[in-house]
């Protein structure tokens, strides 16, 4: 566009960062009510809607949440939240008692909300309580059970109009996740989010980096003089590199070897993964091999970005 400058590339018309592809709008904005039982993990459920991109308000007023959802979608179309979620509970106290009311109007206004209700069998709620030695926020002067009593004769007329209810008496954090990923996405179909980042050794190792590639074993285009102004964007260095002895050949074996590790990434519900691919000066061969691990990933059907931290340093 004119008037604005180039970004940064080295050489004149390489990209130092790949670009990635915006995530699609949604048509119609989406009402999440997250509520239920103390300690049966609706902070464990807040955290997995915000790693999906949710806009996660905990604790909210129950009187705040009309004011709320009139915020979405300010602005031009598609633009705003397009995804809330309100964790409202009895914590809330005398708050909480007005939320059938902000329902109902909520419903009369045309806002179609759904509501996640999270129950446990008092005695895994009593346990739990007890072994953060915190207490049932309803308790007042009597025992943990009271509290608990108090709050499910409280929630009872919301529990029967829950959407969706999850009872996480036998469940752990990595299957809460997986219930609630399903319960508003239809699908417990796992994601994991690969970050391919080319480095340079002398420029320190990425401290994000879950793995680190060293790929100095291959010859360095460097003291090619024809190459030594290129990138590993540029095809002539893409060529020599990935050309050299054992190049192709580490690449599908590393990317191979990848496949059950990522799989226990998901098992263990880490989302994020940063693979730090690494040569000299990280201009040369670290770019063109994480290009290319990257397109292997994406050939198994991975998520993955690719990233070059040192491409212009030198």
């Amino acid at each position: 566009m004119t008037g604005e400058p180039d970004p940064i590339t080295v050489p004149s018309g390489i990209p130092a960062l790949e670009a990635v592809t915006p995530a699609p709008r949604l048509s119609t904005a989406q009402v999440l009510i997250i509520t239920g039982m103390s300690g049966a993990g609706r902070t464990r459920a807040a955290a997995v809607l915000e790693d999906l991109d949710w806009y996660v308000v905990d604790n909210l007023p129950a009187q705040m949440l009309s004011h709320l959802v009139g915020m979405m979608n300010r602005g031009a179309p598609g633009e705003g939240v397009q995804r809330l979620a309100a964790v409202v509970d009895a914590r809330g106290r005398e708050f909480f008692v007005d939320l059938a009311q902000v329902l109902a109007t909520l419903r009369e206004s045309g806002i179609d909300y759904h509501i996640l209700f999270l129950d446990a069998s008092d005695e895994v709620l009593v346990r739990r309580y007890e072994q953060v030695r915190r207490p049932h926020p309803l308790q007042g002067r009597g025992r943990i059970l009271d509290g608990i009593e108090a709050e499910r004769t409280l929630l009872s007329d919301l529990r029967e109009r829950a959407d969706v209810l999850i009872d996480t008496s036998e469940l752990n954090v990595h299957d809460l996740a997986r219930e609630v990923r399903k319960a508003v996405s239809g699908t417990a179909d796992d994601v994991l989010r690969i970050n391919v980042l080319s480095f340079g050794f002398k420029y320190g190792i990425p401290l994000d980096a879950d793995h680190v590639v060293d790929v100095r074993f291959l010859a360095n285009p460097y003291w090619v003089t024809e190459l030594r102004h290129l990138t590993g964007r540029d095809a002539p260095v893409r060529d020599y590199v990935l050309g050299l002895p054992g190049a192709r050949v580490f690449i599908e074996r590393y990317v191979a070897a990848l496949e059950p590790v990522l799989a226990g990434y998901l098992k263990e519900e880490k989302r994020y993964v940063t693979i730090a691919v690494g040569c000299t000066g990280g201009k040369h061969r670290s770019v063109a091999v994480s290009d290319a691990i990257a397109s292997e990933l994406r050939a198994g059907g991975q998520q993955v970005t690719v990233a070059a931290r040192d491409l212009g340093k030198e």
